[in-house]
């Protein structure tokens, strides 16, 4: 998959990619103070951003790798939650990929 160029025209631009940085980062510290309520789409979606790819699964399941890590991290829909010990997996990968998301 190619990396999306962004072409900022506008200062109005700008200000919407630094309330997504921020909105990210509430989301970031939102999954490591409360493991227990993590929304399986915010789980997806972080997966995604540090950069595992979606690598299978339907239904109430995803499963995603990252070419060089040996830990997969698969999400469990439970009425729109992901069980505790799977936030915490996604926790470790982030503490251990999230310098690169600034790249």
């Amino acid at each position: 998959m190619r990396p999306q160029i962004l072409h900022f025209t506008r200062l109005a631009d700008i200000d919407t990619i630094g309330s997504i940085m921020s909105q990210l980062e509430k989301l970031l510290k939102a999954i490591r103070n409360s493991p227990k309520g993590v929304r399986f789409e915010d789980a997806c979606k972080v997966a995604e951003m540090l950069g595992f790819q979606h690598k299978g699964g339907q239904g109430s399941h995803r499963a995603f790798a990252r070419r060089g890590e040996p830990t997969l991290l698969n999400f469990q829909n439970r009425g729109g939650m992901i069980p505790p010990y799977q936030a915490r997996q996604l926790i470790e990968m982030m503490e251990k990929y999230q310098h690169e998301k600034n790249r």
